[in-house]
């Protein structure tokens, strides 16, 4: 016997409509007694941002927000960020919203106690052993869109606003304490937002199936994940209103983070380096850019897509997977191709490089070189 590997699985998690209500309980119970909320502009002023805020000042926690949270957020948005943290007093973060509004309150929890730049804990080796785990606060993660799954993460994105490069962040405590997992917040989700949400969490699933990366349970889970996608995506995408099938998304978005433990590939690196140039939305870059992926993987991943297409009850085994993707894709008004998204082929140059050098690229089923990773980029463009 030769395989060895590290797992962890995630936290406590508060599923169910209505759930946002215990809140309050939820911070008594991280220890968060004057909580930061931390989400992005556009969510700032929505209602279920107040609604959140009122829960809290009725609790006596205050209503303290931070939302100066770009789409692909930078360092300079954490730094921001923590200074507020900082100011008000807090002494713990309520991550709300999601992806960058989730992965930000990550990040702003973990660096108001550190003393070394942020780039310093970059997910290489065992760079997460330089932080002080000791001060970093306590976070209550509340998503409001089914993708990501980062509120089930022990890292958060970001943009070097220098270099325009996307860095994964990595610390086992940047996992939250309690995930608080309400369906009703995700009512009112517009419908293209729905759809390149859900199908990040569908490619999570995905690239984690296919990664040679030993790891049986993310298997196990990454499957089931995307039995939930194709159950319930297209009725949330028709039906914003779909409580049931919002909530399904909610957890396939949760799997798909738990699954992608065990890798991720390339449509996630070349998504990270469209979305750092572009800033265009990573889940929608995702749905572009798979079926190159699938097609550049196909030697690789025959075999692991003909059991996805099993599962599903998908008849044609690979090629009818392929057909499935492509009929999802349609059905959710996903672009055809990035230049429809206002992506350029003057960069390709400069994208293969940052692709070739993101984490994902190391779970991809065939080695990425500049030349496949080159001519991939001119496949999505």
């Amino acid at each position: 016997m030769t395989l060895t590997a590290n797992w962890s699985y995630p936290t406590s998690i508060r599923f169910g409509a209505g759930r946002i209500k215990e809140l309050a309980e939820s911070c008594a119970a991280a220890g968060i007694t004057r909580p930061l909320l931390v989400t992005d502009r556009g969510l700032a002023e929505l209602p279920i941002t107040r609604q959140t805020l009122d829960l809290m000042d009725a609790a006596g926690l205050g209503r303290a927000l931070f939302a100066d949270v770009d789409p692909n957020p930078t360092e300079l948005n954490m730094e921001t960020g923590v200074r507020a943290y900082h100011d008000g007093g807090h002494d713990g973060v309520i991550a709300f919203g999601g992806g960058s509004g989730l992965d930000m309150g990550k990040l702003i929890a973990f660096m108001a106690g550190q003393t070394r730049p942020v780039w310093d804990f970059e997910d290489i080796g065992d760079w997460w052993t330089r932080a002080n785990a000791d001060r970093i606060a306590p976070i209550i993660a509340v998503p409001t869109t089914a993708g990501t799954g980062s509120e089930v993460g022990r890292a958060s994105v970001i943009v070097n606003s220098q270099t325009h490069v996307k860095k994964i962040i990595f610390h086992p405590k940047i996992l939250p304490a309690i995930v608080i997992s309400d369906p009703e917040l995700t009512l009112g989700m517009p419908p293209m937002i729905t759809a390149g949400t859900g199908m990040d969490a569908f490619i999570h699933c995905f690239e984690a199936f296919c990664s040679p990366n030993f790891h049986p349970m993310s298997q196990g889970i990454a499957l089931e994940g995307m039995r939930l996608v194709q159950e319930n995506l297209l009725r949330a995408f028709r039906d914003g209103n779909d409580i049931e099938a919002r909530g399904n998304m909610m957890v396939a978005a949760a799997m798909g983070a738990v699954a992608f433990q065990k890798g991720l590939g390339a449509t996630h690196a070349v998504s990270h380096s469209v979305g750092a140039i572009y800033n265009t939305h990573h889940g929608m870059t995702n749905a572009v850019v798979l079926p190159s992926v699938i097609a550049m993987n196909h030697p690789a991943i025959t075999d692991r897509v003909t059991s996805i297409a099993n599962y599903l009850g998908i008849p044609g085994g690979f090629s009818g997977f392929e057909a499935f993707v492509m009929d999802l894709r349609q059905s959710l008004k996903v672009p055809e191709k990035l230049r429809e998204m206002g992506v350029g082929n003057d960069r390709i140059d400069e994208m293969t490089g940052m692709a070739l050098e993101d984490p994902s690229a190391g779970g991809n089923p065939v080695k990425m070189t500049r030349e496949n990773t080159k001519a991939l980029f001119e496949a999505c463009i």
